[in-house]
């Protein structure tokens, strides 16, 4: 059984939709539940064995990196695959990674900074992709302000139209990846990767799974209120990684 050692981040948005908050703060480091919301994702990983982590940055890349350094302080090694002032989106920045060595050429758990979750990636770390297969998506029931969906799920398969009667989910923004996913790409293109999941999906090369942790998408300041409110509520403490627990 192999099991996946790295992840990535994707951390290079401007964050628009959060702003006046964004303009001087990167989205990542807001402060959710009383740590920046991308803390949240680094500690359950490297709770999960992930300590291998690289993250693309953009928009204000320097605070990012001040703030994170190299990850020691969580247990963690952090590699930073900066891009230029306009980002390379998605799928851009996941191949420059792989390209300039930040990512090894293996499986990896790509997460969204931008989303809130309980999901725990041990689940994750013993997924096997199949030789064919490009990636293996979570999706969630659809919220409020994406209530038509983006994928499908027939027999494990994940496809942009539904069959039947089926639902369609919202991607969750969590996943495992194959670098041959990206393979297509050029250096310096910049390249979104629904549509280069929606081509795999076509060729039945996705594989999907409906998780029912709790998760939220801290898109908007009311979004941002909310996952806050959920965590003082629900009394979610905030988990200090293992190496740091001596």
């Amino acid at each position: 059984m192999s099991v996946i050692t790295q992840a990535m981040i994707l951390a290079a948005g401007k964050g628009t939709r959060l702003r006046p908050l964004t303009l001087e703060t990167p989205k990542p480091l807001v402060q959710v539940g009383g740590q920046p919301l991308i803390v949240w994702h680094i500690k359950a990983l490297q709770a999960a064995g992930i300590t291998d982590i690289t993250i693309n940055a953009s928009w204000l890349a320097d605070k990012l990196m001040d703030t994170l350094g190299d990850g020691a302080q969580f247990g963690v090694q952090l590699h930073w695959s900066l891009e230029a002032d306009e980002p390379l989106e998605t799928a851009g920045g996941i191949f420059k990674a792989l390209q300039t060595g930040k990512l090894k050429n293996k499986p990896f758990i790509l997460v969204n900074s931008d989303v809130w979750t309980t999901f725990d990636f041990r689940q994750l770390t013993t997924y096997e992709l199949g030789a064919d297969q490009r990636a293996h998506l979570l999706l969630i029931d659809n919220p409020e302000h994406n209530d038509g969906g983006d994928f499908a799920v027939n027999n494990g398969l994940a496809s942009g139209k539904a069959i039947g009667d089926a639902d369609k989910y919202t991607f969750a923004g969590i996943s495992v990846v194959s670098p041959l996913l990206v393979d297509g790409l050029v250096s310096g293109q910049s390249a979104a990767l629904g549509p280069l999941l929606r081509q795999a999906m076509i060729k039945f090369q996705v594989t999907a799974e409906v998780m029912p942790d709790n998760w939220i998408d801290v898109g908007t300041p009311e979004r941002l209120d909310q996952v806050n409110t959920f965590i003082e509520n629900k009394g979610i403490k905030v988990k200090m990684p293992i190496a740091v627990l001596k």
